[in-house]
């Protein structure tokens, strides 16, 4: 039998939904599109009285989470239960034989074939929305078999957008700058150089696809070429870019009928080693209004917009995410890279105060899949979502395991609100779904990935924190706060040794996927 993840032990029985988390097929005759939606208030009463199911397919439901508040039918279906079963719209089946899992496609095409979701679709009704973090040709003749609608662009059209190196096109069309960079095929250190000299030694190198800090080398010699060689000659194309000194930010975007909507940069947590083992990995982000001055925050909204209006004339739409790279010596904004899919940001962007205030990002999203007209200037509302009067301050850690031993997990943290009670001491306070009862920088939200019957190896994900305030000082270091929190969590997890034999039949070296 092939493990639900790295080492995953996993119960024999389905955490049902309650009855309550079911539609009622008798209300959905009844329901019909409304011929235009006028405003917010409008979109917010849509969705509260939403009659179709909506279904989250992923390995967790960290992406989306807090989204069954917000739209009527809404549920998760998850192949990791980060909450025990005390979720009231997560559903996770059974675990049945399937082969090892090389990325979250497998994982989610793993999911839309099991009979016990198949199940649960019948039993919703006919018809449903499914949206996915990652997915593939195979889920979306999946989702055909099972009458549900993949509420995103194809997998071949996301896949382009996804590329490293036809991202830089799009921005180059859309006038939108990157980081001074050359595209082409580097068969050795010394075409390297040929096709480079203008960006200067130190350079940074990326291949189409791949995880943050997975497929970006940083070259300055031809020792450091050769630790990559492989990956980057064997690439058709890569990016070159010139090395800056640089802090990373994110904002979140959808393109819509009506244009783009932008929701607000944030700042993002990279490549620290006590919360992960890769160097330029992402490990979390902060939102609080001082992060940018106004000037970067209006040069950033207006890139993400004239991005996803260029995205729009390729037949994208929906839901995105930009990465942005914003240079310390000369307060210039660069286009990192483009995720066109919901991210590990979502939750930042979607359970915010503006978002309370108005809506969530991902109802618009939704809006374009349902093929419903709406009402809404995206100019308007996405500049008053960066009014920092309405942004409030909250931060999260994506931790991993960032040690080399495989050890199996013996005992682990429960999913919920922790409270802060000393230097890395920490106890909980009571399950919850989401973030929205924590008021004080003293208690947290936590939501675990790995659990007892799992792995630790080397970018384990072991779970996420949010908390109010920010986990990164004026100097962008981790703050003590941070420290503790990282610390305590880690405390709450005990391991025994695996033998060597098990450690290699497991074969959790290959387990180097998007997991969030």
């Amino acid at each position: 039998m092939g493990s639900t993840r790295p080492g995953s032990k996993r119960s024999e029985t389905a955490k049902r939904p309650s009855s309550s988390a079911r539609l009622l097929t008798a209300d959905r005759p009844a329901s019909r599109k409304p011929r235009m939606l006028r405003g917010v208030s409008d979109i917010r009463r849509f969705f509260f009285r939403n009659t179709e199911p909506v279904y989250f397919i992923s390995a967790t439901p960290f992406n989306l989470l807090g989204m069954d508040e917000w739209i009527r039918g809404f549920m998760f279906i998850n192949a990791i239960d980060c909450f025990d079963g005390q979720h009231p719209s997560v559903f996770v089946p059974p675990e049945i034989d399937h082969e090892p899992w090389t990325s979250i496609e497998d994982i989610n095409n793993y999911l839309l074939a099991h009979p016990a979701v198949a199940d649960l679709v019948r039993e919703r009704g006919p018809g449903g929305k499914a949206v996915f973090l990652m997915f593939d040709e195979k889920t979306e003749e999946l989702c055909h078999k099972l009458g549900l609608e993949v509420c995103f662009p194809s997998a071949a059209l996301r896949n382009q957008v996804d590329d490293k190196v036809e991202t830089t096109r799009i921005a180059d069309r859309a006038g939108v700058k990157s980081v001074p960079n050359v595209l082409g095929r580097v068969e050795s250190f010394k075409a390297l150089r040929a096709i480079s000299k203008s960006l200067g030694d130190d350079l940074v190198i990326q291949t189409a696809y791949g995880d943050s800090g997975h497929t970006t080398f940083f070259v300055s010699n031809e020792a450091d070429f050769e630790r990559h060689a492989e990956e980057i000659t064997e690439a058709p194309e890569v990016k070159i870019m010139k090395r800056i000194r640089c802090r990373g930010a994110a904002l979140e975007a959808c393109v819509t009928r009506r244009g783009t909507i932008v929701g607000p940069l944030m700042t993002e947590l990279v490549g620290f080693k006590e919360l992960t083992p890769y160097r330029g990995g992402w490990c979390g982000n902060e939102v609080f209004a001082g992060a940018f001055s106004a000037e970067i925050r209006d040069r950033a909204r207006a890139s993400a917009m004239a991005f996803g209006d260029e995205l729009k004339k390729t037949g994208y739409k929906g839901y995105f995410e930009l990465d942005f790279l914003m240079d310390l010596d000369s307060d210039e904004v660069y286009l990192g890279e483009c995720n066109p899919r919901i991210t590990g940001a979502s939750s930042m962007t979607n359970l915010a105060s503006f978002a309370h205030a108005d809506a969530p990002l991902f109802l618009f999203h939704l809006i374009e899949w349902m093929n419903i007209n709406f009402q809404v200037a995206p100019e308007k509302l996405s500049n008053r979502w960066a009014n920092p009067d309405n942004i409030d301050s909250w931060s999260q850690l994506v931790i991993k395991h960032t040690g080399k031993a495989v050890k199996r997990i013996t005992t682990a943290p429960t999913s919920g609100i922790w409270e802060l009670v000393g230097d890395a001491q920490i106890r909980h306070v009571r399950m919850q779904t989401h973030r929205r009862t924590v008021q004080h920088e003293n208690q947290a939200f936590f939501l675990r990935i790995s659990g007892v019957g799992d792995y630790f190896y080397e970018g384990a994900d072991l779970g996420i924190l949010v908390s109010p305030g920010r986990f990164m000082d004026e100097e962008f270091n981790l703050t003590d706060r941070a420290k503790s929190w990282i610390r305590g969590i880690q405390a709450q997890y005990t391991s025994e040794t695996v033998p060597a034999a098990v450690t290699a039949e497991i074969g959790l070296e290959e387990r180097t996927f998007k997991l969030l």
